[in-house]
Order: structure tokens, then C-alpha cells, then sequence
């Protein structure tokens, strides 16, 4: 996109017909690959609202055009089912999570999954769930932050969130796995054509009498894609990128819900352990990649200027 608009962002005859395009070929691909929705024509008419309202939302919506990517590509997974690339895993992944970090209770070893399923209390349900809740407003509201205080930044940010999400999109594909919810309410059988489920969290949702995640894992892309947690990766990225911009208190709210979202993610049953260190480890090598491809390449860097020069 950066390359297809000039860097003075005004509209052209050049722009008009890249943007054009680009919405019906997304459109059309999209009903193809995954059938008419009411989602996907809003995000045509947000992006070409604010790219034709302002030269100011035109270089806002330019500049999160890398997180609509990740969205795209995210709602694409669902036309090619991972498990339909490799075979599940389900309770080798249970059993290794047993085995590491099993907990002894009444006489039985459960996972931590299955220990805060049956000792979970009311304000755990309603705090985790409100730290769930922050696993994409955070990252997006940083993201608005680096974009108007530092443009540079707010790329480095954006693209190692893109490049984390890669690697972990990947990995679904190579290990599709089962989440511990899954094996909760459907057992060790594999059932290729299984909802998304809220898990644990549907105890927040029954607390305050909405539908709130409900809604949200009703709309997810594929079931069998715990493994890495990159609900856990998230924070990390950005907590990295607030420590590297000195944001000194914030960095204490951020360090907070890092350790709720990977408690979150355990006790809701959504991941195991083993997934939320696995997503750790994929934020870690997404970061340093990134850091180092942007340092050393120069093509990269050459792209970063443009890109940003569209942008500033």
C-alpha cells in the first residue's frame, strides 16, 4: 500500500484506482473463500471513509492498514482448517501438561486447567475476565499512542506484531492442538467440525448476565489453534516497546496485564501452560527477528523510510 500512494498522501488518480481495487478484489475474495458477510463490507466502508475524508485519517488508516492485514489473513485461516493440514493434538498435549506441571489435589493429579476449573472463585472469574478483555484494546490503544507521539515506533511496533502473528499462524498449521476446554467438553475424540467455546470465561459472561464472549469465540477462525497462546504474545510485544519508549508507570499497567491475560489464559481453559509459554517464546523471537532484520537490512530499512514518510 505504501508504495502505491505518494508520500504527500493527497488523492490522485493512482490512489483512487489501488484503493478501488483493493476493496472489490477483497470483497470478491473474501465471499469465495469465505461466503458474504456483514464484517467484511464494514471494514471496505471504514478503511474507504477514512482514506477519502482527511489527509489526517487518510495517514491513520494507512498506518493500521498493517493491523487490518493481520485481521484479513487471521479471518482467511478459516477457509483452510488446520486440521485439515496436519493431524490434531489432543491428549499427548494433555498428558505432557500433566506431566510437567500437574498439580496434586484429593488424591489425583490434575493440569492447572483442571485444578482452578473445580477451586475458581467469583472474583477471580470477574477479574480474569476483565483481563482477557484487554488482549486486543491494549495493543491497539498502544498502537495509537506510538502512531501520534512517534511514527518510527508505531511501525516497529505494528510490524513485529505482524511478523509474531506469522510465525504463530505457522505453527498452528505444523501442530494443530486442542485447547483444555476442548477436552472438557468433548473428551480425547477428535471432532473436525467443533465450535469455538468460551471455557472458563463463560462464567463471567453468566455473572453479569451478557454475551459478551460468547460473541467473541463465536467469530474465531479455527478451534484447534491454542498452541503457541498468542493472547500471551501480545503483551509481550508491547510490553517490550514500552519499556524501549521509557513510558515509565504505564510499563506497571502493562507488566499487570501481561501476568493476568497468562494467568487468564490458564485458569480460563483456553490454553495450557505449555501454550503460554510457547507464546512467550514466539513474541521473544518475533521481536528479535524483527529488530534485527530492521537494523541490518537494507531494503527494509529503505521500506520503513517510505512507509513512513506516507504516514508522517
Amino acid at each position: 500500500m505504501a508504495d502505491a500512494i505518494d508520500t504527500s498522501v493527497h488523492i490522485n488518480t493512482r490512489s483512487v484506482i489501488v484503493v478501488s481495487v483493493l476493496s472489490v478484489a477483497y470483497l470478491l475474495v473474501s465471499a469465495l473463500l469465505l461466503g458474504f458477510k456483514s464484517d467484511q463490507v464494514l471494514l471496505v466502508v471504514i478503511f474507504n471513509t477514512m482514506f477519502y475524508l482527511s489527509p489526517g485519517t487518510r495517514k491513520f488508516i494507512l498506518g493500521f492498514s498493517i493491523f487490518i492485514f493481520y485481521w484479513v489473513l487471521f479471518d482467511y485461516m478459516k477457509a483452510i482448517p488446520n486440521y485439515k493440514v496436519n493431524a490434531v493434538h489432543i491428549g499427548d498435549l494433555y498428558n505432557f501438561e500433566k506431566r510437567l506441571f500437574g498439580i496434586h489435589s484429593n488424591g489425583k493429579i490434575l493440569t492447572p486447567n483442571e485444578y482452578w476449573a473445580v477451586n475458581g472463585t467469583t472474583f477471580l472469574n470477574i477479574i480474569t475476565g476483565l483481563f482477557y478483555l484487554c488482549w486486543i484494546p491494549v495493543p491497539l490503544s498502544f498502537a495509537a499512542y506510538l502512531y501520534f507521539k512517534n511514527r518510527r515506533e508505531f511501525l516497529y511496533f505494528a510490524l513485529t506484531f505482524l511478523l509474531v502473528n506469522l510465525i504463530g499462524f505457522v505453527i498452528y498449521y505444523l501442530y494443530p492442538a486442542a485447547p483444555p476446554w476442548y477436552i472438557q467438553q468433548h473428551g480425547f475424540a477428535f471432532q473436525p467440525l467443533t465450535e469455538g467455546s468460551t471455557g472458563g470465561l463463560a462464567k463471567f459472561d453468566a455473572y453479569f448476565h451478557i454475551n459478551l464472549f460468547k460473541s467473541i469465540y463465536s467469530k474465531g477462525s479455527n478451534v484447534f489453534a491454542a498452541m503457541p497462546s498468542l493472547h500471551s504474545a501480545y503483551p509481550v510485544i508491547v510490553l517490550f516497546y514500552g519499556f524501549r519508549n521509557r513510558l515509565g508507570l504505564a510499563n506497571i499497567f502493562f507488566a499487570i496485564v501481561v501476568l493476568g491475560i497468562w494467568f487468564t489464559a490458564v485458569y480460563a481453559s483456553h490454553h495450557y501452560v505449555l501454550d503460554v509459554l510457547a507464546g512467550i517464546i514466539c513474541a521473544l523471537i518475533g521481536i528479535g527477528l524483527f529488530r534485527l532484520i530492521a537494523t541490518r537490512s537494507k531494503t527494509v530499512i529503505g521500506w520503513l523510510d517510505k512507509y513512513e514518510a506516507v504516514i508522517k
